[in-house]
Parts: C-alpha cells; sequence; structure tokens
C-alpha cells in the first residue's frame, strides 16, 4: 500500500470514491464537459490498482446481453475503445486500439436456454448487432474441434465484440483526467457526513476533512462499505472468480470465440497457442474484498471436467498461470446500480457491475458525469439503473451474466 496523501485543498465539487476505470472514467468526462468548470478530487486506497477488479478483468467486450440498454451501453464502448483519438484528443499521443474479434459464443443445452438465445439475439438485431443463430451442425461445421451433441443451440457475434486492451483505455483515462485538472490522491475514505439531507463532507484516514457538493461512489467490490458509511445499504459484495491460461500441444485450427458453456464455465482465445478459461465454484457465496486465496480443487474438479467435454482437444492442457478476481456482484438483478439515493440526491451511486464495468466504463462514466454536471442524462437514459428500482422491489434483470 503507497503512503497516503493529504488533498491539495479543504473543499470540492466532487469527490469520487474510488480511481479505477469506471471513477476515472467518470473523472475523464467531468473534464470534457464544457457546461462545468468545478474542482474534482479522487480519493483511492490503493494507486498501484494490484487488487482492482479492473487489474484482475479477463478484458472483453460484447454486445450480447438481454437488455437494450445493455446492448447500447456495450455499442458505445466499441466505439469509444476503437477511436480514442476522436474522443480523447486532439493528441497524437493516443493509441489507435482494435478490438480482437473473435466473438462470444453462447451454447445452449436446454429448450429454456436457447428460447433465452432466440429472444436476446432477437432484440440484439434490431439494435444492429451480428448476432447469428447457430443449430449444432451449424456450430459443428464453424468450429469443428467443439462438441456439439448435447447442444440444441448457439449464437455468435464476431462484430465488435472480443478482446480489446482495457488498462490502455483505463491508463487513458486517469491520464487524461488529471491533465483536465482532476486531483488524485492515495488515501482512503474513512466516514461520510450528513447534514439535513445531504453528504457535506467525507473523513479521510489521513485525519482531514473535505466539504464536497457532490460524492461518487466508484469503490469497486468495497461499494457496499461505502454505502454504508453513508447510511443506505446495496445488495453488492465481492464474488470469486477465477482464471487460468492453459496451452496445448496442438493449438485449435481457429481462434476460439469466448464460448460460455452450459456448465457456466467459459473459455476464449488467449495468445496464439494459449487460452484463457473462467469460472466459479458451485457454491459462490460473497467473500471479504481482500480474499484472493485459489481453490485449487475447482479446476479439477469442475473446470477442467468442462472444458474437456467440450472442447476434446482440451483433455491434455497445461496451466501456465492462474489468478482469482473478484466481481462487485449486484445479488439483487446483476446490473449495475447508478444514479442518486431519493434520501440523499448528492450521493450517486456507480456499483454493483456484477462482472462488466470495464466494457461499460465508457458509457456509464460519461452518463454520470452528465447527472453530476446537469442533473439529468444527455446521452443514454441510465434511470433503468437507478438504485429507485431495488427500493420498489422491481429487478432490472440481466440474463447473460457470464
Amino acid at each position: 500500500m503507497a503512503t497516503f496523501q493529504s488533498p491539495a485543498h479543504v473543499a470540492y465539487d466532487v469527490v469520487i470514491i474510488g480511481g479505477a476505470m469506471l471513477g476515472s472514467a467518470t473523472a475523464f468526462w467531468l473534464t470534457r464537459d464544457p457546461g462545468f468548470a468545478g474542482r474534482v478530487l479522487v480519493v483511492e486506497r490503493d494507486p498501484s490498482y494490484e487488487f482492482a477488479a479492473t487489474s484482475h478483468s479477463n478484458s472483453c467486450i460484447r454486445q450480447q446481453y438481454s437488455t437494450e440498454l445493455n446492448v447500447r451501453i456495450s455499442q458505445f464502448g466499441a466505439e469509444f475503445v476503437q477511436d480514442l483519438p476522436r474522443f480523447m484528443g486532439p493528441d497524437e499521443r493516443l493509441p489507435k486500439l482494435r478490438i480482437r474479434n473473435f466473438g462470444y459464443l453462447y451454447l445452449a443445452a436446454t429448450e429454456a436456454g436457447a428460447e433465452v438465445l432466440r429472444d436476446n439475439q432477437a432484440m440484439q438485431a434490431r439494435l444492429g448487432a451480428g448476432t447469428r443463430l447457430l443449430t449444432p451442425t451449424e456450430i459443428a461445421a464453424e468450429y469443428p474441434f467443439i462438441e456439439v451433441d448435447d447442444l440444441l443451440l448457439g449464437s455468435l457475434n464476431t462484430r465488435d465484440e472480443g478482446y480489446f486492451d482495457g488498462i490502455t483505455v483505463f491508463d487513458w483515462f486517469r491520464r487524461k483526467a488529471r491533465e483536465g485538472g482532476v486531483e488524485y490522491v492515495a488515501n482512503e475514505v474513512v466516514a461520510i457526513n450528513r447534514a439535513g439531507g445531504v453528504v457535506n463532507s467525507v473523513a479521510l484516514a489521513t485525519g482531514e476533512v473535505i466539504s464536497c457538493g457532490q460524492v461518487v461512489n466508484a469503490a469497486g467490490t468495497r461499494g457496499g462499505a461505502v454505502a454504508a458509511m453513508a447510511g443506505l445499504s446495496i445488495p453488492v459484495a465481492p464474488r470469486k472468480r477465477f482464471t487460468w491460461i492453459i496451452s496445448t500441444a496442438t493449438p485449435l485450427a481457429r481462434d476460439l470465440p469466448l464460448t460460455v458453456d452450459p456448465s457456466g464455465v467459459h473459455m476464449r482465445q488467449d495468445g496464439k497457442s494459449t487460452y484463457m478459461i473462467g469460472g466459479h465454484a458451485d457454491h459462490d457465496p460473497d467473500v471479504d474484498p481482500d480474499d484472493f486465496d485459489m481453490d485449487h480443487a475447482i479446476w479439477m474438479d469442475k473446470i477442467w471436467p468442462a472444458i474437456a467435454t467440450r472442447i476434446p482437444a482440451f483433455e491434455a492442457v497445461r496451466v501456465l498461470r492462474e489468478w482469482v478476481g473478484h466481481y462487485d456482484y449486484n445479488r439483487f438483478d446483476r446490473n449495475a446500480i447508478t444514479g442518486p439515493h431519493p434520501e440523499l440526491p448528492n450521493f450517486i451511486f456507480l456499483n454493483g457491475f456484477s462482472g462488466h464495468g470495464l466494457q461499460q466504463s465508457p458509457a456509464m462514466g460519461r452518463a454520470v458525469a452528465e447527472w453530476l454536471v446537469h442533473g439529468g442524462y444527455r446521452s443514454l437514459d441510465m434511470t433503468p439503473f437507478h438504485i429507485d428500482r431495488l427500493i420498489a422491489g422491481r429487478p432490472y434483470v440481466e440474463r447473460a451474466i457470464i
């Protein structure tokens, strides 16, 4: 942990708690809004980001969601990632990034699963996504190394779906935010003070009490704890997600899409002859945000049998690397929680992304910045993600969670 720093000022218009992908995206978009000239502080407890969900992400993007809003968010994300100079420039330093479009391939082995894929594909196609439904015979023709005997249907999109360099996007969010005047400090918010139905200040671990106009909870897996400091509750907590990089004696004949098996295990191309495998235990409890212990049994008991059954070439593999990351998991409906709390209108949520925060950060950061500056949305309407739905018991369910 880095040595904590004290802020340069005692008052800020916006304090963002958490400086990883979503917090930095919000900070960046604030600097791009001509209607905003305020002072912004980003408080990050671990500026190395060693254990941030951003750093442990598999860094993929997809349009195959079950809700229209998530599709539109991802479509903007793909546009943003592939044209940083337009959105962040003019600046000759900005890289020209591309999405490695190996695509996502969802597999269904039950009629209920197939019906979900049909419903999702119809909606995605209406919004301009390139998703195709594939019969088992068609899957086998395109990907002859996949075992299809138990399958009923697949859905595949290879346009604006696949790997992108999320860490480079993150680095540029932070760099551009700083260059735009945002102040980042290594510190930790230890208390949130309320008065008259608003947040009026935050207390830092170094002892300072910082006055603020608005607060953004972008604390990732610690978002529930930050909300509790403000006297609020959200059903968001860390859940472990396991990743392995493997190699095979004989590489597959073509790039492997991010293939979502009915078992819940997923696998995709990584390098030329390496593959990334991901999954979680059947018992999937909330965990402590500092718990990154590997469960070595899960590979032998669940993951390897699943991938070897689906792709027989994976019967003989070598594990090169493995790690544990966390989802900031929303138990209510597995979708983001954004917007203000009705009891505390200057406390803004940016939590509970359940594994798709990295790819949604361009659109979500832009939306939160719009809300902070204008009190409403100017681009995509994110009100379906507001916490009002939780209070009313009205889920906005995302069915395509990996």
